[in-house]
């Protein structure tokens, strides 16, 4: 009788142990697919409600304003997609009185800057009665002066640093350090220079040659630019083309700039169309989440997945 007993309470503590595990693993999908169908709902309103629109055409006549904040590169901060898709849309609209870069830029990739200032110079071609200024903030340097070159005039801050046209390729060499620990580099190519300025390798005197060599044709690309943006108002001054950065009051000595002068001082004084524009090409607020939260989004779900998945199977 007594195990009778016994084993009709195991049996009751494992039907309800079963039950509540069945209870547990249903609430964990439960909650799942609850979270899935929100994720998925704040996606359609936010896309709903930050969809890129057209460009349009603005009320009022205005000064149209673009950004160029950060480094030039084809997946950095500036690329010549977003800025010169900005200055189509700032040309383009009936009510802009003049078009002005706003720069504060180190620099960065010459092909990019080069694309910007020749979409610069074809629409400034293309709409010769809509002047085209560059306003320099704090830095304007390497890359971000040559697209400031594209421009019809340039301003500075007083302090803003501005030059630096020149080009740099570096790296670094470990051969030294490989040595001393022991390291031996294997290191199989098909072409002689396959392995110009590996790291990890003796720098070759030839590749050092060549590689000098392409930075003087960059630069030479650089100068013309340049050359061509300013012309006769460049100072004959060989260190301009040094790489070397000066003060805005300096550039302004040397004609690589105009004048002093704000974003606002340039709308109001200059352009004579005192409301200002913002045509920047931003990021909507659906790009900015799938690109912050995405990828830990998916890391979540795929860590809830495998942690529920064997309660599932089981």
């Amino acid at each position: 009788m007594a195990e009778n007993e016994q084993w009709e309470r195991e049996l009751v503590t494992r039907l309800a142990t079963a039950a509540l595990n069945e209870q547990r693993r249903a609430r964990r999908w439960g909650i799942f697919f609850k979270l899935l169908t929100f994720a998925y709902i704040t996606v359609i309103i936010v896309l709903a409600l930050d969809w890129p629109g057209g460009s349009g055409t603005t009320e009022g006549k205005h000064t149209a304003m673009i950004e160029v904040s950060g480094t030039i590169a084809s997946d950095g901060e500036v690329t010549a997609e977003s800025v010169n898709a900005a200055l189509r849309a700032a040309f383009k609209d009936e009510n802009t009185q003049g078009v002005v870069l706003r720069i504060n830029s180190p620099g960065g990739s010459p092909v990019q800057a080069q694309h910007i200032y020749d979409e610069m110079r074809r629409l400034r071609k293309k709409h010769p009665d809509i002047p085209l200024y560059a306003v320099v903030e704090d830095v304007c340097a390497s890359g971000g002066y040559f697209i400031a070159a594209g421009a019809d005039r340039i301003y500075v801050a007083p302090s803003s640093i501005v030059g630096s046209i020149g080009v740099l390729m570096n790296g670094f060499g470990f051969v030294g350090t490989m040595e001393k620990l022991g390291i031996e580099r294997r290191l199989i190519t098909a072409g002689e220079n396959k392995a110009m300025l590996d790291p990890f390798s003796p720098l070759d005197e030839r590749h050092r040659e060549y590689a000098e060599k392409l930075a003087r044709e960059i630069h030479a690309q650089f100068v013309g630019v340049v050359k061509e943006g300013r012309g006769e108002r460049l100072k004959d001054a060989p260190e301009i083309f040094s790489g070397l950065i000066w003060t805005g009051e300096r550039s302004v000595e040397l004609g690589l700039a105009d004048g002093i002068g704000s974003l606002e001082y340039v709308a109001r004084e200059v352009v004579k169309a005192e409301t200002i524009v913002d045509f920047t090409q931003k990021e909507n607020l659906a790009e900015r989440l799938a690109k912050r939260l995405g990828a830990g989004a998916a890391a979540a779900l795929a860590e809830f997945a495998l942690r529920a998945s064997p309660q599932l199977i089981r």
